[in-house]
Formats: structure tokens, C-alpha cells, sequence
């Protein structure tokens, strides 16, 4: 039936065009955004997919120029801190220079406090952006990444720096809780044959050597010490003559540091050593014995018998179960003068009994000398103080809650004009290039650490936009092949649209 009301056939070719139309429109948009999801009408999930991937971009964009930043002030301060390492290698050239006597030590002693002043202007100026890894001890962090759980949380990472303190600070002891239970004072010094020990000062250490026994003409006796030996043969058959005839064999040998008297039958043997134990060895080839009293113990009587007369210097003595915390600060009074080291993060008792000891050394104190050592069987440090002067008082303490020491205190205190003093500055030295030398290596490990994360980051920036791009980005080849597919359509569409319109005149015939 035919109508010209009601034109079904121009209805169908109107309703295809319009779709024609519409999907050409889509196509047309789709080239020129470029995207195949341009909003979220488009496809909503993968739309607020995309958009929380854009924002991760954007954050991690930030992050890579942290990460830029932190690793220029890690890089300023690790050029700092080897800079520093270079000028104290320097100063103990001029240190070891000064050990011979027969040089200009006050020109020396010019050229190390030049040294001094420059490491301090290094660590002054090591700053980026206002920021000194040099000074104090605070940690920084550097933003590094964000982190997004599966229930769509996101926290932030960061790698910690921590300061590496070159300073000359002298820290400041602190009022917080004693930590006396940590350090243990033990006065050395003028111990007798019985044992008994008196003042912090510069007397001997010493040892009996009671002889007694069958003697015989002829017969060798040795003593070892301190790895030398001395030899007496017989030519009587009393043990005060045996005894006479190893104290001046003992004598002539010119041991360091060791003397020898005798009193009848029994030899005492002196000890100066400041910081070294003596050992005492006797054998022989006859019947003798010889009964050796130190430290308060006698071995008893024996031909082949040894001990050992400990070294003068007075210890202090550090805990071997306690740890030590930031701000921990010890202290030792040399004849009611205190001298103090607080630690800084993450330093050991060995750290404290070296600081306190460049203090010490740094006071340019007469007669007193410092030594530190570990004990092989306890792990305990000691500080060894001997004094060689005028008896006088020690004691040990310590204390939380108190201000790092710099990592350089009492370097600009070294003076090797004195033999005291160049002595103590070549000790010392070491302690301050390994500081040095530690506080360089920790640098380079983070900036090794933030570079790795820096190229990480900007990797991963590049594959969260190619992910992106999987997502909303148009095939730009199917695109054009379909542009053209529709506008063929388009026309095709138009022409059976004009026929269908044409169809009603037709129906004029009819009336003619």
C-alpha cells in the first residue's frame, strides 16, 4: 500500500543517515583528540582508569624532581666530605714530618692549623639550596616514590639521609639520665710486689722474683721480658748470689722502660710502660725456682714460670652489654677538670673512647698521654690515661640528653710543637681521616641509591603513559580506514534517502 501520509521507506533511509551521521561525527572526534575514550561517556571505567594512572604521572613527575634535588645535595656534601678526607690526608704528611726532631715543627705546626681552617671553611660552605650535610645530625628525607595498595590507598616513600656531622662542635653534656653503670674508672700506676695500688700518677708497675731452691755453680738462668732475654750462669751455690746476677744482667740489657733492684733473695722488677703489658718468662737449667708476685697474684714457686706486670696507665673502661644512644654523652675528670664527648647516631663505645681521647689530647694537658684498645677476650674498649707527671684524680661518668660532638672536635686543637703533642696528633689523625672517610662512602652509597630510584622512577613514568595510551589512545589506522568506510555511507545514505523521498510522486499518475 501506498500512503502520502506515512513514507516508511524515507523513514528507514532518515534513520540510517542520522546513524551514518552520528558514527562519522565519533570517527571525526576520535582523529582529532586522538583518543578512543576522550570522556567518561565514552567508557567510564576505563576513563577513571586512565585518570588515576595521569595522576600517578603527575605525582611521580614531582617525585623525579625531588629526587633531582636531593641527589645535588648528597652530591654537594659527598664532594665535601672527600674534599676533607684529601686536606686531613694532607695534615699527617706534615704530622709524620713532624716526628722527626730535626725540622721547623713551628712551621709545621703553621701549615697543620692552615689544613685546619680550610677543612673548616669546607664543611662551612658544603651547603645546597641552603641545606648542610655536614653540620648537626638530624637525617633528611627525600621524597622517592608513591606507593598505591590494591584498596586504592596511597602513601609516600622516601630515602633517609643522614648527616655526617664534620664539625668542630664541641657538643654539650647532658642532664638526662647517669649512665655511670656504662664506664668503669681503674686507677693504674706505683702497684707494689704486694699489689696495692695508690694515685693517678707516674710511678712504676712492679714484680717480685722470690729465688729459692737448689743451686748449683754453673748453672743458666734466664729471664724473658718483654721479649728479650737476659741470662745469668752460676758461680756460687746461694740463691742471693743467683738473684744479684739476674738483676745486673737485667739492668745492662737496657730493656725500654724496665729496671731492676734486688733485695737479698728477691729481685723486683719496675715497670714504666705506659700503655703495654710487660711479660715476665724465667727458665734455667738447674733446680731454682723462682716465685713471680704481680697485680696482687703470685704464681707459685717454679723454674719455668711466667706472669705479667700490667702498664702504668689508668683505665676507663666502657660497657659491653649497654648501647650507646644519640646524645649519650661521657665524660672524664683529669684532676677535677672535666673533658667531655657526647655521640652522635649510631656510634659504638669504641667511637666514644676515641673522641674523649682527641679531647684530651686536644687540652694539650702536661704529663698526660692516651691510648685506646680492646680487649681481646671481652670486647670491652678502654681508654688508657697515664700520667707522667704529679699524682692527681680520675673519674669517669656519663650522661643522656646531651648535643652531638663533631665528627673533627679537637682537630684544630693538634699541635705538634711538643713531642707530647706529636705523638697524641698521629694517633689522632686516623680517627679523623677514618671519620672522614666514612662520612664520604655514606654519601656515595645514597647517592648510588637515589640515582638508581631516579632512573626507576623515570622508567616507570614511561611505562605508566604507555599504559595510558593502551587505554585511551585511537588506532589511527582504523580510524582512517573507517572515516572513509562511513563517508562512502554518508552518501549512499543520502542518495536512498532522496529516492525514498521521490517514491509519493509517483502516486500523481494515478489521478491523471
Amino acid at each position: 500500500m501506498s500512503s502520502i501520509l506515512t513514507n516508511n521507506g524515507a523513514m528507514v533511509a532518515l534513520q540510517t543517515l542520522k546513524s551514518i551521521n552520528k558514527n562519522l561525527n565519533d570517527t571525526q572526534s576520535l582523529i582529532s583528540t586522538g583518543k578512543s575514550v576522550n570522556n567518561a561517556k565514552d567508557n567510564s571505567a576505563v576513563w577513571a582508569i586512565s585518570k588515576v594512572m595521569e595522576s600517578d604521572v603527575k605525582g611521580f613527575k614531582a617525585i623525579s624532581e625531588s629526587l633531582a634535588l636531593g641527589d645535588s645535595t648528597v652530591a654537594v656534601a659527598a664532594n665535601g666530605a672527600e674534599t676533607v678526607t684529601e686536606l686531613l690526608t694532607e695534615m699527617k704528611g706534615k704530622i709524620v714530618g713532624a716526628q722527626e726532631e730535626n725540622v721547623d715543627r713551628a712551621k709545621l705546626q703553621t701549615d697543620i692549623e692552615a689544613l685546619s681552617n680550610q677543612i673548616k671553611s669546607v664543611v662551612g660552605a658544603a651547603q645546597f639550596n641552603g641545606l648542610n650535610l655536614l653540620s648537626g645530625t638530624s637525617s633528611v628525607d627525600v621524597l622517592s616514590s608513591l606507593d598505591r595498595s590494591n584498596d586504592g590507598t596511597v602513601s609516600s616513600s622516601s630515602i633517609t639521609v643522614d648527616r655526617q656531622d664534620l664539625t668542630f662542635d664541641a657538643g654539650v653534656y647532658g642532664t638526662g639520665a647517669t649512665l655511670a653503670a656504662n664506664v668503669t674508672a681503674t686507677l693504674g700506676g706505683n702497684l707494689s710486689a704486694a699489689g696495692t695500688g695508690d694515685a693517678f700518677s707516674n710511678g712504676a708497675n712492679n714484680m717480685s722474683a722470690a729465688v729459692a731452691g737448689t743451686i748449683n755453680a754453673g748453672e743458666t738462668y734466664n729471664f724473658q721480658i718483654a721479649g728479650e732475654t737476659v741470662s745469668f750462669v752460676t758461680t756460687t751455690t746461694t740463691a742471693n748470689d743467683l738473684a744479684a746476677g739476674l738483676t745486673a744482667a737485667i739492668n745492662a740489657a737496657g730493656i725500654e722502660d724496665v729496671s731492676a733492684t734486688v733485695a737479698t733473695s728477691t729481685i723486683t722488677i719496675a715497670s714504666t710502660s705506659k700503655f703495654d703489658d710487660v711479660d715476665v718468662n724465667t727458665s734455667g737449667t738447674g733446680a731454682a725456682t723462682f716465685a713471680l708476685t704481680a697485680n696482687g697474684n703470685t704464681a707459685a714457686p717454679a723454674t719455668t714460670n711466667s706472669s705479667t706486670i700490667d702498664s702504668r696507665a689508668s683505665d676507663i673502661t666502657f660497657s659491653t652489654t649497654a648501647g650507646v644512644n644519640e646524645g649519650d654523652g661521657y665524660r672524664v675528670a683529669v684532676g677535677g677538670v672535666n673533658y667531655d664527648y657526647v655521640a652522635g647516631p649510631d656510634e659504638t663505645f669504641e667511637d666514644v673512647a676515641r673522641g674523649l681521647k682527641t679531647v684530651i689530647d686536644g687540652a694539650g694537658l702536661t704529663d698526660i698521654s692516651t691510648n685506646v684498645v680492646q680487649d681481646s677476650t671481652s670486647g670491652a674498649w678502654t681508654l688508657q690515661i697515664d700520667n707522667d707527671g704529679a699524682a692527681q684524680t680520675l673519674t669517669g661518668a656519663g650522661a643522656a640528653g646531651g648535643t652531638a660532638t663533631g665528627g673533627l672536635a679537637g682537630l684544630n686543637d693538634i699541635d705538634v710543637t711538643t713531642d707530647e703533642g706529636v705523638a697524641a696528633a698521629l694517633s689522632n689523625i686516623e680517627t679523623y681521616i677514618d671519620t672522614a672517610i666514612e662520612s664520604a662512602a655514606a654519601f656515595g652509597s645514597v647517592q648510588g641509591r637515589i640515582e638508581t630510584q631516579s632512573d626507576f622512577i623515570s622508567k616507570l613514568t614511561d611505562t605508566l603513559k604507555s599504559g595510558i595510551g593502551s587505554l585511551v589512545d585511537a588506532d589511527m589506522e582504523e580510524a582512517s580506514a573507517r572515516l572513509q568506510a562511513l563517508q562512502v555511507q554518508q552518501q549512499l545514505g543520502t542518495q536512498a534517502l532522496s529516492i525514498a523521498n521521490q517514491a509519493p510522486q509517483s502516486i500523481l499518475s494515478l489521478f491523471r
